[in-house]
């Protein structure tokens, strides 16, 4: 779960690793090739996009519960 600022960079940056992670696969290997490898790093990327905007949601209304 991220729960601060420094963590919210760290799956930001993992979300660009896996999704150039992703793109070298779709580049080496032609489509049905390692597809539970794809699918595996898809996944990843969903939860960690998930993780993300649970903390925008809790800093959005932490920033509007403060005016």
């Amino acid at each position: 779960m991220t729960a601060n600022p420094t963590e919210y960079q760290k799956a930001q940056d993992e979300i660009r690793a896996l999704e150039e992670r992703l793109q070298r696969l779709q580049q080496t290997d032609p489509i049905g090739a390692k597809g539970f490898t794809k699918a595996g790093i898809r996944k990843m990327i969903a939860r960690l996009h998930e993780e993300l905007a649970v903390y925008e949601g809790s800093e959005e209304a932490r920033q509007s519960g403060s005016h």
